[in-house]
């Protein structure tokens, strides 16, 4: 996978897939146990919003404790110790994701604390509720997804932690809890080459 700049977020580079990558072979060799698409390795229009912002606004970021939840590649939390978060910690179920994660933020010459474990449900949720800053790129594109990915940011929001959700407006996005604070026009998981969506930064309420 080329070491490529992200679109819209030039100042983060990624090892990205191409259609030479072949990573679709993770799933098709049945090798792994749970195989998933291999999302992680795609540039997401919430996700490349969230970083965008964060660069845009280190003040939003600095000197906090943030979680990327359902991180994939790491883009967000790369952007957010780029721009000064005290500590960020990674969440991703997919273990491949987790190896990328690492990989990419040695290439950003940053740090993440990468957790490979679902943290919307069970006790590992009590572990990560210290987050000054909860960051969700691209969770509500699916119906079961959102619901737990919406419960688990409200137990986040009781327990005092700033919620942010970058999304380009997905059929599950629960749009009468959010206030809209920033917008820009950012490439999406299959677009054609130089198409733009426009997707939103949103505080959940």
């Amino acid at each position: 996978m080329p070491v490529m700049a992200v679109p819209a977020v030039p100042e983060i580079v990624l090892h990205s897939a191409t259609p030479a990558s072949g990573l679709r072979r993770l799933i098709a060799s049945g090798a792994h146990p749970d195989p998933k698409p291999p999302y992680w390795a795609y540039h997401w229009a919430g996700g490349a919003v969230l970083a965008r912002y964060f660069l845009d606004h280190p003040e939003i970021v600095r000197g906090r404790h943030v979680l990327d939840l359902g991180a994939g590649s790491g883009i967000v939390g790369i952007a957010a110790a780029k721009a000064g978060a005290m500590r960020v910690t990674a969440a991703e179920t997919d273990g491949n994701a987790i190896a990328a994660q690492q990989l990419n933020a040695g290439l950003n010459g940053v740090c993440l604390t990468s957790m490979h474990a679902d943290v919307t449900a069970g006790p590992v949720l009590d572990r990560v509720l210290d987050v000054d800053l909860v960051a969700a790129g691209d969770l509500f594109y699916a119906p079961d997804l959102a619901q737990r990915v919406l419960l688990f940011l409200d137990r986040c929001l009781l327990a005092g932690a700033t919620v942010l959700i970058g999304d380009p407006g997905r059929a599950h996005l629960p749009r009468e809890r959010l206030r809209l604070i920033a917008e820009y026009a950012v490439p999406d998981f299959g677009q054609v080459t130089d198409a733009k969506v426009n997707a939103g930064v949103f505080a959940l309420i």
